[in-house]
């Protein structure tokens, strides 16, 4: 299989200059083993997802760090969540940077025991699945948004060729109703089949708890925890709302986007990219495209995300607000494929009337363009230079 360059390689590599231990965090195949394993080609690769390693790795933890000295790839961590505590203790006592490498899929898990065993020892990366810019890097590129979005942008999809309404009704079985199940007493799959459905039928909205469980059969509780196990397992991507010192006229409810587009148009029932335009929620699943482009460019550079919406009760809203020191960026999201002087209005009007942008962007389905005002009209492939 073809390995894509993945444009986080550069800060693995930083970063494991400047730490003993570097940790890649991500949802389940985006390609993070495939990415160390390709940026450290002389590291020890050791996965715990194989019983006989973990049972090794729990019954005598001393013991089998004493076989994996140093320069080694522990992958999926989190089904061996004591090994950290003995880490640290490891990598104390040699005081080197570059020791250790680990990954994992779910940072519910990790989070805790990170940051309570590794404090200060571990660099932290957040690996998405592939961005535009790097399947065009790897020769991979598409004529219309509908394409990207329907096949998604899992490696094993575009390396291998598979068909993306089955990889991605086998990745929600394999891998998140699997996962879920792991961390969740899940008694009924259905049910929870059909939360994510309705959850992809809303995408990109202000989100209801209550009425998404009404909806499910469930209450508010059990789906905010599913939501949080989903989140905790990179399926989605929580934007929070922007409201710095704006009073009560200020939406606070979230949005929430799925970190690959794939899977959304399969629980969605697309089965074709040209079912895309056709779906009541086109806006939306452009959308969805745009903001994980966002989201993957300042991971990709070790970035936190610093990525918001802004609403308020009259429903004047920024689809994407980035902050970065004391600026703020704005974006406007449109899936039509001509430019309209009134994509404008909101960036216009949140300038004057909420807060100065140092940047203003309307990102669509055309070419690009700039106007006199300062404000850019960029086409969706190059979204993620904004960022």
């Amino acid at each position: 299989m073809p390995v894509i360059p993945r444009e986080m390689e550069k800060e693995l590599l930083a970063q494991l200059g400047e730490y003993p231990i570097v940790t890649v965090l991500g949802p389940r195949q985006a390609g993070k083993t495939t990415l160390v394993r390709a940026a450290l080609p002389g590291y020890e690769y050791v996965t715990l997802e194989d019983p006989e390693t973990r049972a090794i790795a729990s019954e005598d933890p001393r013991a089998f760090l004493d076989r994996h000295r140093s320069e080694v790839i522990f992958d999926e961590i989190q089904r061996a969540p004591h090994l950290l505590s003995y880490l640290q203790g490891r990598v104390d006592e040699v005081g080197t940077s570059g020791q250790f490498v680990l990954t994992g899929s779910h940072q519910l898990e990790l989070r805790a025991a990170v940051s309570q065993s590794l404090a200060g020892r571990t660099g932290i990366l957040h690996l998405l699945p592939l961005s535009i810019a790097e399947l065009a890097r790897a020769g991979v590129q598409f004529e219309s948004f509908e394409e990207y979005v329907f096949r998604g942008f899992l490696p094993r999809v575009h390396a291998e060729g598979q068909r993306p309404t089955t990889a991605y009704a086998n990745y929600y079985q394999t891998y998140v109703e699997r996962d879920v199940r792991q961390l969740i007493k899940l008694k009924d799959a259905s049910l929870f089949e059909k939360f994510m459905k309705l959850l992809a039928g809303r995408v990109g909205q202000l989100l209801n708890l209550a009425s998404l469980g009404s909806d499910v059969g469930a209450d508010a509780k059990t789906v905010r925890s599913w939501l949080s196990i989903l989140e905790a397992s990179f399926v989605v991507f929580k934007l929070p709302p922007y409201f710095e010192n704006f009073g009560k006229r200020v939406i606070k409810s979230p949005k929430y986007y799925f970190t690959d587009t794939g899977l959304l148009t399969y629980l969605l029932g697309i089965e074709k990219a040209d079912q895309v335009t056709r779906d009541p929620l086109v806006g939306s699943l452009f959308e969805n495209l745009v903001v994980l482009e966002a989201l993957k460019t300042r991971h990709n550079r070790g970035l936190p995300a610093n990525l918001y919406f802004f609403r308020d009760s009259q429903g004047h809203e920024i689809d994407l607000l980035q902050k970065t020191g004391g600026e703020l960026r704005g974006v406007e999201i449109k899936s039509s494929a001509t430019y309209h002087a009134s994509f404008k209005k909101e960036l216009l009007r949140f300038a004057s009337q909420v807060a100065p942008l140092a940047r203003s962007s309307i990102v669509y389905n055309g070419e690009a363009m700039s106007f006199g005002d300062g404000i850019e009209a960029v086409p969706f492939r190059r979204a993620g230079e904004l960022f």
